[in-house]
């Protein structure tokens, strides 16, 4: 491997492996066991494609990613309530602030922003300096202090002196900073883990033939991956219960301790991971690739120099800092990163719809469990509704990745990223305009009508389970859309900018959250029908634009999979796919 460095390649036994003489020239840690032998085009073709069995260290890395969404969606559960209501109030939901609704939607915002802006740090960190191992270990403690400084400020004595806000807003700032330098490097690591590139066809104890495909591998290790975030959202459930049968700060300290023992599994499994070590200052280096191609190019075009590829094309203007082309032999690049580069840089246009599709998502954590509040839900808390979203997604997404996307492939239907995350944000919109409409229904009814929920309203005369269907088409959006999107950044992304990339998608989410403050004005009654139907309607205008900038997408991807049979055309095919702006 020429660009990176690996601790340990493999987990398997080098005696179970299979002694070929042809290796992937990127990965000379790739390798065939006995009955296995490197697919063909004619295989690629006819044979039936299956990904292949998780290795043991992939299962360390879920296990630490359920920890932390355990503790992240557990305090997130109860912080509308806790925001928006007051503290022990006879015949109201439960609450602490006495904030209003603007107040805790607009905090919730602000965490949500927060939380998906630093990524971007803890992948810088991750990339250049100390890998993604320390990191993660690293922020995990920093996170373990703001859940301490939230359950601390959220006992009885803090609420009535006045400390859970101002303990609130700084707990949300620690935890931002926790979770961003976990999130941006967990997701990654998890995929690292699987050490085979190239397909390889294995003979089943039947007889039959099948192709394994890393990139079917993969995409079942993100569904895995996120089926074992939304177990973990399923902690919800707990301290919602917690905060309207204890108190808040019973509500906060479970997921604290499960805190502790996220950093506790992380460790355990140090023996076993794959660890990729830093590339050095990406980001610097970067700059001054674009700052190189953008001045090169010019320079060119002014003195009517272009250079022409095999075609007799122009070169795109990125290509002008390769050394090849610009004759500086002094840049401590090569030809190769700026290829990588741009193949980021182009993974990365992919995600400008995703804010919109955020913006949709984020309202399960509050406008929703509000209008919840708005309606009858016999004995149990409002805010225990958005549980029905990860008790969805772990229903069906072995569902999925055993059964449905299996059988599309059997009949010669192989759903690509474009076409999964462009279902995804069907099912978004149709989410919003659901909502709208159990908004509208909700305002017909009485004894409160448009002013349920407010001040010392109760709800109106309506059940609250006519909200289920908006939380399925919010799981199945999340299937199509969110785990693709996941994948998406970690396939498509260089091996030295793998945290990087991710972390941008992961910053979509932030932008989804800034969407969010824009609608805070009509984020409540009696608004919140046209705050649904707008959204619905953003995401379905989205939709349609996003499917016709794209879908070309899905072909390339097919082109380069096919390209990586073949490993002496495997650079040239890489570079003339990325060459198309």
């Amino acid at each position: 491997m020429s660009s990176k460095s690996v601790d340990k390649v493999s987990l398997e036994s080098p005696l179970e492996l299979y002694k070929g003489d042809e290796l992937h020239p990127d990965h000379n840690d790739d390798y065939l066991r006995e009955n296995e032998r490197w697919a063909t085009e004619d295989d690629m073709s006819v044979l039936r494609h299956v990904g292949d069995r998780l290795p043991a260290a992939a299962f360390f890395v879920v296990l630490t990613e359920f920890c932390e969404r355990f503790t992240f969606y557990g305090i997130t559960g109860p912080f509308q309530n806790y925001i928006q209501n007051g503290y022990r109030v006879p015949n109201s939901h439960p609450g602490a602030i006495d904030g209003g609704q603007h107040l805790a939607t607009g905090l919730g915002n602000f965490f949500q922003f927060w939380c998906y802006l630093t990524p971007i740090f803890g992948a810088v960190i991750a990339d250049q300096y100390m890998g993604k191992f320390k990191t993660i270990v690293v922020f995990s403690v920093v996170y373990i202090i703001g859940n301490l400084i939230l359950t601390l400020t959220s006992i009885p004595a803090s609420i009535h002196h006045g400390g859970a806000l101002p303990g609130l807003v700084v707990a949300m700032i620690v935890i931002g900073f926790g979770t961003g330098g976990i999130k941006s490097n967990v997701s990654p690591m998890v995929a690292e883990q699987y050490g085979r590139y190239r397909p390889f066809v294995r003979k089943l104890k039947n007889g039959t033939e099948v192709v394994v495909d890393r990139e079917l591998t993969v995409q079942s290790i993100f569904n895995w991956f996120y089926w074992a975030i939304n177990v973990g959202g399923l902690s919800a459930i707990a301290t919602t219960e917690l905060e309207s049968n204890v108190d808040f700060w019973a509500a906060y300290l479970l997921p604290t301790l499960m805190c502790f023992f996220c950093l506790i599994a992380f460790v355990m499994g140090r023996k076993k991971y794959v660890i990729i070590k830093p590339n050095g200052s990406i980001i610097v280096k970067s700059y001054r690739v674009i700052v190189a191609g953008i001045r090169n190019y010019r320079k060119a075009k002014a003195e009517n120099c272009l250079v022409m590829d095999e075609e007799g094309k122009p070169v795109g203007w990125m290509d002008y800092a390769k050394p090849s082309i610009s004759q500086d032999l002094s840049h401590d690049w090569t030809d190769k990163f700026v290829d990588e580069l741009r193949t980021a840089v182009r993974s990365c246009k992919i995600f400008c719809a995703y804010p919109f599709f955020w913006l949709g998502y984020n309202q399960i954590s509050n406008n929703l469990i509000s209008q919840a509040g708005q309606m009858n839900t016999g004995s149990v808390p409002n805010d225990i509704m958005q549980n029905i979203d990860p008790l969805c997604i772990i229903i069906m997404i072995p569902i999925f990745d055993r059964l449905i996307f299996p059988g599309f492939r059997r009949m010669g239907l192989e759903l690509r990223p474009v076409t999964r995350i462009t279902i995804g944000f069907v099912f978004s919109a149709l989410a919003m305009a659901y909502s709208a409409i159990i908004q509208h229904v909700i305002y017909t009814k009485g004894p409160y009508f448009d002013a349920a929920g407010d001040g010392d309203n109760g709800f109106n005369d309506i059940s609250a389970g006519i909200q289920v269907p908006a939380y399925v088409l919010v799981a199945l959006s999340e299937i199509f859309a969110s785990v693709t999107g996941l994948e998406y950044a970690y396939k498509r992304a260089p091996e030295s900018m793998k945290s990087i990339v991710m972390s941008v998608f992961l910053f979509t989410n932030a932008g989804g959250s800034i969407l969010g403050f824009c609608f805070n004005s009509i984020s409540a009654n009696p608004h919140l029908v046209k705050n649904f139907a707008i959204i619905s309607g953003l995401m379905a205008g989205v939709t349609v634009i996003f499917f016709f900038l794209f879908k070309h997408y899905d072909n390339r991807e097919a082109q380069e999979l096919k390209s990586n049979l073949v490993y002496g055309k495997e650079d040239d095919a890489v570079s003339a796919l990325t060459s198309e702006n």
